[in-house]
C-alpha cells in the first residue's frame, strides 16, 4: 500500500497516517514508512521496497514493560469530553503525554497538573487549584477545544498550539519546526490511536 502527495509537512503526513490507522483492517495494519523524492513528493507505505524509506510511525505506541492503562481519571475525562464535545481518547492521550497521569506534575517551564496548564491560563480557564484533577482536566479540555476552533479543527495544528502556543503555529502557518513540538504531536496521535482501540 502506498500513498503519495505534494509536500505540506506534518499536516498532510498526520492526516494520511490517521486515514491509514482507521481505514486499514486490523490484520493489515503495520508500521508506516515515508520517503520524500527529489521532486518533494511524499511517499508512504507499510511495505518499504527500498532503503530510501525511513520509519515514520509505529502502528502502536512504544511503551515501557511496566506500562498500564491508567484509569484513575476516566470519570473526569468522560465528563470533560461530554461537556466540550471532544473525544475521550484524545483527552486521555493528551494527559498521558503531558503528565503521565500525575496530578502534581510541574514542568521546567512551570506548566502544572494533569494537562500541564501554564499559570497565565489559570484565570481564563477558571482554574483556582491547578492540582485539582477536575479543574485541571476541565480547563485543559476547554483550552484544547479553543485551539481546535482557532485552527479550523485541524487536529495536528491544535495539538501543536497546545504545546508551543497558538502564536507559534500562526507564525509558521504549520506545525512549528521545533523538535519538541513535532515529537509531541506524533506522541499524542499515537496514543490517541491506542486509546481508540481500547
Amino acid at each position: 500500500m502506498m500513498f503519495t502527495g505534494r509536500r505540506h509537512p506534518l499536516i498532510l503526513i498526520t492526516t494520511l497516517w490517521i486515514a491509514l490507522a482507521f481505514w486499514i483492517p486490523p490484520e493489515a495494519r503495520a508500521d508506516i514508512y515515508i520517503y520524500i523524492d527529489d521532486n518533494g513528493v511524499l511517499h508512504f507505505t507499510n511495505t518499504p521496497t527500498s532503503g530510501n524509506y525511513k520509519l515514520y510511525m509505529r502502528e502502536t505506541p512504544s511503551r515501557p514493560a511496566n506500562w498500564r492503562n491508567n484509569r484513575s481519571y476516566d470519570d473526569v475525562i468522560s465528563e470533560a469530553a461530554d461537556i466540550t464535545g471532544l473525544s475521550f481518547s484524545l483527552l486521555k492521550a493528551v494527559i498521558h503525554v503531558e503528565s503521565y497521569f500525575d496530578p502534581r506534575a510541574v514542568s521546567k517551564k512551570g506548566a502544572m497538573g494533569l494537562m500541564q496548564i501554564m499559570p497565565v491560563n489559570f484565570g481564563p480557564l477558571n482554574i483556582s487549584d491547578p492540582f485539582d484533577p477536575w479543574e485541571n482536566i476541565m480547563g485543559g479540555a476547554h483550552y484544547l477545544k479553543s485551539m481546535l476552533e482557532q485552527f479550523d479543527h485541524q487536529l495536528p495544528l491544535a495539538l501543536a498550539a497546545y504545546n508551543a502556543g497558538p502564536t507559534a503555529v500562526t507564525r509558521y502557518n504549520d506545525i512549528p519546526p521545533f523538535p519538541e513540538t513535532r515529537d509531541y504531536v506524533q506522541k499524542v496521535m499515537r496514543f490517541f490511536n491506542f486509546y481508540n482501540k481500547q
